[in-house]
């Protein structure tokens, strides 16, 4: 199996369900991938077991793969049993982490109902998370200009606004926005001033 993972992959290493969140900010995730068993998703939330899952708690403190059975943390709640009542018996957390200005951590846990994952397998879905989690890293090339021009866009200003405050023509504003669009992946001006929200960025 190569290293180059897609989700069809995972649903394969992981048939009991997976949770991947990507680039988690100061409370939430960049993006996430939720296909864990809807019933235990419920379940999960109703009983609030978020501050207390060892998954969790051990995920936002290392770096790595670990596999539920070598958890070496407290559960007072007995959340890694109730799992195995929605056939998560088998399961790896994984977590990789960048420091910098932009410290951000990504995670995921994966499941299997049958038996524990390998060490191949382990080092895949690590590969896999790290690749994630560089391909949504926010953009460095963006310029001051384009900055300032998506910053008044997320702020409603009109593209005549824009230019009449930067002291530019319309045309250099639509040329920064068209430039930053490109870096960002956006469709749109909107989109692209969300996602360098979403970033940090502006």
């Amino acid at each position: 199996m190569s290293d180059l993972l897609g989700l069809d992959e995972i649903g394969q290493l992981a048939p009991a369900g997976y949770y991947i969140a990507l680039r988690i900010g100061f409370a939430f995730p960049m993006e996430e991938v939720n296909e864990l068993p809807d019933d235990w998703v419920r379940h999960y939330t109703v009983n609030g077991f978020g501050l207390f899952d060892p998954v969790l708690r051990w995920a936002y403190a290392n770096v790595g793969t670990c596999r539920w059975s070598d958890l070496k943390i407290d559960d007072p709640r007995n959340i890694m049993s109730q799992a195995q009542s929605f056939g998560l018996r088998y399961g790896l957390v994984v977590s990789v982490f960048d420091s910098g200005a932009n410290a951000q951590r990504s995670f995921a846990s994966f499941a299997r109902s049958d038996r524990e994952f390998t060490e191949l397998e382990s080092k895949l879905l690590l590969a896999y998370l790290r690749r994630r989690h560089h391909e949504a890293a926010p953009p460095t090339n963006l310029t001051k200009a384009e900055l300032e021009a998506l910053g008044m866009v997320k702020d409603g200003l009109r593209l005549k606004e824009i230019a009449y405050r930067l002291n530019v023509s319309e045309g250099a504003v639509k040329q920064r926005l068209k430039n930053a669009k490109k870096k960002l992946g956006a469709k749109t001006g909107s989109q692209a001033a969300a996602l360098a929200n979403q970033f940090g960025l502006i």
